[in-house]
């Protein structure tokens, strides 16, 4: 079974006893945080992919061709962002409008997500003209659309952890999963959907 949702909302849940087995984060610092408070076994952590921010809009006409610099002009309404105190995309794209001495002037204009699924969705919607998501959204995309990748010197890397949690220690299955993830066949499915896999 799977549940969804932003790195940050299913650490509060595993903190408050959800009886999860493996966690999927979108960071390294979460499973970090878990294997520091006994909630996670250190020995199974490994980074099962790498991922690419990207800015995203469904508003060719006008805002194509689409760069960074696109966020320098007047004409678009609203930018979501996921929320950085909860998304480790959310966080990428602040330090990205930071680096490019952007963050307090486009304050106005920021309308924030809960996570990055919800934060494409105001993009998907046209509920904002612009939006920073993750590649792996956007490449499987069919309606017609605009995204330029964030160049990686402009945020930390998005490098994404996956561990055994306590509740999983005598769970035979989650055990294997994490094995598959870490096997050949896992990797191409990553690769394929947009992200780097991680370390072996």
């Amino acid at each position: 079974k799977l549940d969804s949702g932003s790195t940050g909302q299913l650490y509060a849940q595993i903190t408050n006893g959800a009886p999860f087995d493996v966690l999927l984060a979108a960071d390294q610092e979460t499973v970090a945080k878990l294997v520091a408070e006994g909630l996670a076994d250190g020995s199974t952590r490994f980074t099962y992919a790498v991922g690419t921010l990207v800015l995203f809009t469904r508003d060719t006409a006008k805002l194509a061709p689409l760069t960074l610099d696109t966020l320098r002009r007047e004409d678009f309404r609203w930018l979501a962002i996921a929320n950085p105190e909860l998304a480790p995309y959310g966080l990428a794209a602040r330090q990205t409008l930071e680096a490019l001495g952007l963050w307090e002037r486009l304050q106005p204009k920021l309308v924030r997500g809960q996570s990055i699924a919800q934060t494409f969705s105001l993009a998907e919607t046209r509920n904002a003209d612009l939006a920073f998501v993750a590649l792996s959204q956007v490449i499987t995309y069919r309606e017609p659309a605009a995204y330029t990748t964030v160049p990686e010197e402009l945020h930390s890397p998005l490098r994404q952890d996956a561990v055994r949690l306590r509740h999983g220690r005598d769970n035979v299955a989650a055990r294997a999963f994490l094995v598959f993830l870490r096997g050949a066949a896992a990797a191409k499915t990553i690769a394929d959907f947009g992200y780097r896999p991680g370390a072996p």
